[in-house]
C-alpha cells in the first residue's frame, strides 16, 4: 500500500512539474504574441503611410507624362 501511495505522490509531483512548465511556456508565448501584434499594427500604419505618400507623389507629379530618367539628357549637355 505504501508503494502505491509513493507512486501516486511521484506521479502527482510529475504532473505538477509539467503543469508549471506549460504555464510558463504559455506565458512566454502570450508575451511574444502581444509583441508581434504590436509590430504588425506598426507595420500596417507604415504601409498605409507609404501608400498615401506614393499616391500624393503620383498626383503631384503626374507619373504618366514624365519621361524616364534614362531618356533625360544630363545637365552638362
Amino acid at each position: 500500500m505504501s508503494a502505491d501511495v509513493d507512486t501516486l505522490k511521484e506521479q502527482m509531483m510529475e504532473l505538477q512539474s509539467q503543469l508549471a512548465f506549460q504555464e510558463d511556456s504559455l506565458s512566454t508565448l502570450d508575451a511574444a504574441l502581444a509583441l508581434q501584434q504590436q509590430e504588425i499594427l506598426l507595420l500596417r500604419r507604415q504601409v498605409e503611410w507609404l501608400r498615401a505618400q506614393q499616391k500624393e507623389y503620383e498626383t503631384n507629379h503626374d507619373a504618366g507624362t514624365q519621361s524616364a530618367p534614362q531618356d533625360e539628357r544630363p545637365p552638362h549637355y
